[in-house]
C-alpha cells in the first residue's frame, strides 16, 4: 500500500470514528424515552445489546456467512470484547451514576483515552509523541468542562467503579484491534454483541422486563423505539468505529471518539432545551481542537 492510499484510508477511518462518536452522543434521547416505559438502566442495556446482536448477525449473514466461523481459541478474546468491555463498562458507568453526580461519572468514563494510550504503548508499542499527548490533554480537559466539574459525593468505591467504566470502554479499542488482525469488522461486532447479550440476560431480571413489555398499551411503538435504540446507539456506531480501527491507531481513535460528550451536550441544548454554559462552550472547542491537532499532517 503506497503512502497516498494509506493516507486516504486513515482519513476515511477518522471520519468513521467521528460518525461513531456522533451516533453514541444521541444515546441520551433513547435512554430517556425507554425510561418512560419503566425500564431500569441495566434492562435498557440488555435491550440494546440483544437487538444489536441480532442486527449484526443479519448483516454478517448477508455480507459473508463464512464470517460466523471463529476459532475456539479466540472465544476468550470475544468474551473479553463482549463481557469484559461492552457489558462491563456499561454496568460500571450506570452504577457510577447511582453513586455520584452524572457529570463526575461522565468524566471518569472519559478517562478511556488515557487507558487506551497506555495499553497501546504496552501492547502495540505505539509511540507517544507530542501531538498525541497535546490532543489527549485537550480532549480530556474538554470532556471535564462539557460534563461539568463536580466531586460531590465521591467515595473510593465510586471512584474505582467510575474508573472501571473508563478502562472497560478503552478495552474495546485494544481487543478490537487484536481481533481485526484475524477477523472482519462484521465478525468482530457480531460475536462481541452476542456475548454481551448473553451476559446481560444474567443481570437484567428478564421476567420483570417481559412484564413491562406486555403491560404497555403501545407495544408496537415500544418495539420500534427499541429497534431504533439498537441501530442508532449500537449497530451503526460500533460498526463504524470497528471499521475505523482498521486504519486508525487505537490511541488516536480513543481521542477522536471524545466528540461523543460534545454531541450529547449539543443534543441536550437543541432537543431538550438545556442551557449552554460558558464552560461547556469552551469544552466543545477544546474537543474539536483535539481532533484537529490529532489530524494535522506531520512535517517530514
Amino acid at each position: 500500500m503506497d503512502r497516498t492510499e494509506k493516507s486516504n484510508k486513515a482519513v476515511i477511518g477518522t471520519i468513521l470514528i467521528i460518525i461513531a462518536g456522533c451516533f453514541w452522543g444521541s444515546m441520551g434521547i433513547f435512554v430517556r424515552r425507554l425510561g418512560i416505559y419503566g425500564f431500569d438502566s441495566i434492562q435498557i442495556v440488555s435491550i440494546r445489546v440483544t437487538l444489536a446482536a441480532i442486527f449484526f448477525a443479519l448483516v454478517l449473514c448477508i455480507k459473508d456467512r463464512k464470517g460466523f466461523r471463529i476459532s475456539l481459541r479466540d472465544i476468550p478474546l470475544f468474551l473479553g470484547l463482549g463481557i469484559g468491555s461492552i457489558l462491563f463498562f456499561t454496568v460500571c458507568y450506570f452504577t457510577a451514576i447511582t453513586m455520584m453526580s452524572l457529570s463526575t461519572a461522565a468524566i471518569l468514563l472519559y478517562t478511556s483515552p488515557v487507558w487506551i494510550m497506555l495499553m497501546s504503548i504496552m501492547f502495540f508499542h505505539e509511540k507517544l509523541n507530542r501531538r498525541k499527548l497535546t490532543a489527549l490533554i485537550l480532549a480530556f480537559a474538554g470532556c471535564v468542562l462539557v460534563s461539568g466539574i463536580s466531586g460531590e459525593g465521591m467515595t473510593l468505591t465510586g471512584l474505582l467503579v467510575g474508573l472501571g467504566s473508563g478502562i472497560g470502554y478503552g478495552l474495546y479499542s485494544i481487543l478490537g484491534t487484536i481481533a481485526l488482525r484475524k477477523y472482519s469488522p462484521y465478525t468482530v461486532t457480531t460475536y462481541t454483541f452476542v456475548f454481551a447479550a448473553v451476559g446481560s440476560w444474567v443481570i437484567c431480571r428478564p421476567a420483570d422486563m417481559f412484564n413491562k413489555f406486555l403491560g404497555t398499551p403501545d407495544l408496537g411503538a415500544l418495539i420500534l423505539l427499541c429497534c431504533l435504540t439498537a441501530l442508532i446507539t449500537a449497530v451503526i456506531p460500533f460498526l463504524a468505529y470497528t471499521l475505523g480501527l482498521e486504519s486508525v491507531e487505537a490511541s488516536k481513535a480513543g481521542i477522536i471518539a471524545t466528540i461523543e460528550p460534545m454531541v450529547a451536550t449539543l443534543i441536550g441544548i437543541f432537543v431538550f432545551s438545556e442551557p449552554l454554559t460558558v464552560m461547556s462552550g469552551i469544552g466543545i472547542l477544546l474537543i474539536l481542537s483535539a481532533v484537529i491537532v490529532l489530524n494535522l499532517k506531520q512535517k517530514n
